[in-house]
């Protein structure tokens, strides 16, 4: 049986003027609007060219299928939690372990604000997940944390490192994902936010003492 081929999911081209630009932008505020209304399973190129106010050639001139779209709303997401996140972990001005801790309130806290939409991106993300650029996308936040784990625990292995980095990856990711499903307070994400920080520094000094 011959392997699926991965669906094409970049754009078609990339907007040089100011117009296209706008008309880029238009397209992709609508598909947010249609995917945190409808869903992934109801989410079609006619509905946000629809709700665009473009025809839906104008919208193929830029993204080649729904695939296309929903992973430029997943990888403009990625990028900016990426530099978020990215940020706060190479604050050298920081102890490590309070980075850490400021990361893990500022991945539980975008988590909750943006949780609609994350649901939504998450049940549609079969349509690109296997696509090379979703890969490239996710390995950047991959390398960010790998180095920051060298950072805070520099006696250990690197396949200690490695695993450390992917649990507390997994672990932020599943569990934040879960936790942000049902509305929180502030008050909710700043004490869940503090005990999985607690929680990843008591696993990391057990590394350090072995």
């Amino acid at each position: 049986m011959a392997d699926r081929k991965p669906p094409r999911i970049s754009s078609r081209k990339q907007p040089k003027q100011a117009r296209s630009n706008q008309l880029v932008a238009a397209i992709l505020e609508a598909a947010a609007q249609v995917l945190a209304a409808e869903g992934a399973q109801r989410f079609t190129t006619a509905r946000v060219a629809e709700r665009a106010g473009v025809s839906v050639g104008s919208l193929y001139q830029y993204f080649p299928n729904k695939a296309a779209i929903l992973f430029r709303l997943q990888s403009d997401e990625w990028r900016q939690t990426t530099d978020l996140l990215g940020a706060i972990l190479k604050d050298a001005g920081k102890p490590p372990r309070e980075r850490l801790r400021a990361l893990v309130h500022a991945f539980i806290r975008s988590e909750c604000d943006e949780a609609r939409m994350r649901v939504a991106l998450n049940d549609a993300a079969p349509l690109y997940r296997d696509a090379p650029e979703a890969k490239q996308a996710r390995a950047t936040g991959e390398r960010t944390l790998q180095a920051f784990m060298r950072e805070i625990l520099p006696s250990a292995s690197k396949s200690t490192r490695v695993r450390a980095g992917s649990l507390i990856g997994t672990t932020l990711s599943i569990v934040g994902k879960q936790f942000s499903e049902s509305p929180r307070t502030l008050p909710e994400i700043k004490a869940y936010a503090d005990a999985m920080s607690d929680m990843f520094l008591a696993y990391l000094e057990r590394i350090e003492r072995a």
